[in-house]
């Protein structure tokens, strides 16, 4: 189950790739999609990285990154070839679990990565701040693609076929959602909301890249501080993650149900 050839996966990720560009509803999903809200920027504050429309545009890049090349993407995949009875056919050859999950999900989350790469140098050109703590920016996105990997993987397993995906992905979309728009309720219920993946996807650019505090809209926090105001928010995330990860893996299903 964890054996894992390099040559392998990455033919089979090759192949996953190809289909990915050919879909052209897909390839907007996956590429436009994610890049779209960077065009915030345009109109927001600018020059000295004190306000909260960068961070906001930023997050939602990020999370529309997470949400449609890495977890829509990912469901829509294992869902069809689950059904067409693809997945079957390749357990039964060389190709081991780990790598037919790793070659579905791979394409999806270079893209991810190469949004949350080119992200930097453009907020920057248009007047943002470079990310304040590159190292704690770089954990927090692959944290939260691998995250919404394994959501992907254990929604399939409740998915009856693709065109239910629409409907059962709205738990998990809403969960990173209500997270990202809840800097904005009051106290009481942030108590609650800060414990979604959504929130501490916010909390975690919102101080790595500006070095904001509890809802400030300017840096207040120096290259130490940011650790230590991560801390809470980063634990959210990896329990998330270890729980996506534990509900992926006992509930995986390889073929349709008889």
């Amino acid at each position: 189950m964890t054996t894992l050839s390099p040559a392998r996966t990455l033919g089979l990720a090759r192949a996953n790739a190809t289909l990915v560009v050919r879909n052209k509803l897909t390839l907007t999903y996956a590429v436009v999609i994610p890049l779209a809200p960077l065009l915030l920027l345009l109109v927001g504050d600018t020059g000295d990285g004190s306000n909260g429309a960068g961070a906001a545009a930023i997050v939602t890049a990020l999370m529309m990154a997470a949400l449609f090349p890495v977890f829509y993407n990912l469901l829509s995949q294992l869902v069809t070839r689950r059904d067409e009875l693809v997945l079957k056919r390749l357990r039964t050859g060389e190709s081991t679990d780990a790598e037919i999950i790793t070659s579905l999900a791979l394409p999806g989350f270079v893209i991810a990565l190469a949004t949350a790469l080119v992200a930097v140098p453009v907020a920057m050109l248009l007047g943002q701040p470079a990310p304040l703590n590159p190292l704690l920016y770089a954990v927090t996105v692959v944290v939260t693609l691998l995250l919404f990997a394994a959501f992907a993987l254990w929604t399939a397993a409740w998915t009856k076929n693709a065109e239910a995906a629409q409907i059962t992905s709205m738990p998990v979309i809403l969960l990173a959602v209500l997270g990202q728009v809840a800097i904005g309720f009051p106290d009481e219920v942030r108590r609650f909301t800060d414990l979604t993946p959504g929130a501490a996807m916010t909390d975690l650019v919102r101080v790595s890249w500006f070095g904001f505090g509890t809802d400030d809209v300017e840096r207040t926090l120096d290259l130490a501080g940011t650790w230590s105001a991560a801390g809470q928010p980063l634990l959210v995330l990896v329990a998330w993650a270890a729980v996506a990860v534990y509900l992926a893996r006992r509930s995986m299903r390889w073929e349709p149900r008889s």
